[in-house]
């Protein structure tokens, strides 16, 4: 008996943003997989006539009825939001139904070595201002799973870069970059790597935190004091690890080809050259997660919500990871 198909189930996120918009184009192409998308009837069908865009939207009363992806159709998990929505335009009484879209999905995915969760951009600002207290994706994810240590990386045709710290003010970076942080990171990061992308032996450039990563501590000594001890704890159990290196020059071609991963120590260290190099195609991925998530690169684009002018690229790259990755790890 052939493997059962993927089952992708995706999310599309604040409805006021171009999350309905990409969500819809999927259905113009073609997956190996069970595509199930997670969103408002009403919503989607709007947005469809907005785009001007020829599909069939199936609604499922269960997933199990879920059929492989075909172009022109779209299967649906209807969700209804709280209040009529108005695209480009936020409103904090839909954060609940943002919200519901991530619990329902958790839920079909927890267990399911078969499924994953794709996810559409969502507004944190938003939820935050209904009320509920709200980090980002990654966080919120990691204690709906129960995950002690989750790790965000950007992933593109040729880099992965892989975050220390992730939405935080830039202020609280060094603080929070700690030896025991560093340890759990790079362990789930070098697991990862082998169980869900195949790489055997796995390579990771660690970046240093300050200028000159620290230049031998005149600017700065968290490489001294924190960085490099945990390298040399790691390396003595086997683990592949260049660095600390300086984060200016770090993304240079000859160390790159060398390395299966990069670990910046902060958001706007790492995430910034891999979007430069590859805006629109670049997926991000939650590490150390017991189900298997991707997201796009972007944010929820209000100003082009149902102009017909949103790129689905990234979205497409996600789903066509999140698929590589279930047939790879179930």
């Amino acid at each position: 008996m052939s493997n059962p198909l993927p089952t992708i189930f995706v999310t599309s996120g604040e409805p006021a943003g171009i999350g309905p918009d990409v969500c819809a184009t999927l259905a113009s192409h073609d997956f190996p997989a069970q595509l199930i998308v997670l969103c408002d009837p009403d919503v989607l069908s709007q947005r469809v006539n907005d785009l001007g865009l020829n599909l069939k939207l199936r609604a499922l009363d269960d997933p199990i009825e879920a059929q492989r992806h075909m172009k022109g159709v779209l299967q649906i998990l209807p969700i209804r939001t709280n209040c009529p929505v108005d695209s480009g335009n936020l409103n904090p009484q839909n954060a609940p139904y943002v919200l519901r879209q991530l619990e329902i999905a958790v839920e079909l995915c927890s267990g399911n070595k078969t499924a994953a969760l794709v996810t559409a951009p969502i507004q944190k600002s938003t939820i935050i201002e209904a009320g509920i207290p709200f980090t980002g994706h990654t966080e919120w994810l990691a204690k709906r799973t129960n995950s002690a240590r989750p790790v965000m990386m950007l992933v593109s045709d040729s880099l992965r870069v892989a975050l220390a710290t992730t939405h935080m003010p830039l202020e609280k970076v060094a603080e929070s970059v700690t030896q025991d942080l560093l340890e759990e990171i790079i362990t789930v990061l070098h697991y990862d790597l082998k169980s869900k992308f195949g790489v055997e032996s796995p390579r990771i450039m660690v970046l240093g935190l300050n200028p000159h990563a620290g230049e031998s501590g005149t600017l700065g000594k968290q490489e001294l004091e924190v960085i490099e001890p945990v390298l040399t704890s790691l390396s003595k159990r086997g683990f592949d690890l260049v660095g600390p290196i300086p984060a200016d020059t770090a993304f240079r071609a000859d160390l790159l080809q060398k390395s299966d991963a990069v670990l910046a120590m902060y958001h706007d260290q790492g995430l910034p050259v891999i979007k430069a190099l590859s805006f629109g195609k670049v997926v991000n991925v939650t590490l150390g997660l017991p189900i298997i998530r991707t997201s796009v690169d972007h944010g929820t684009a209000l100003e082009l919500a149902g102009t017909g002018r949103a790129q689905a690229s990234s979205l497409l790259q996600a789903t066509e990871l999140a698929i590589n990755l279930v047939n790879r790890c179930r």
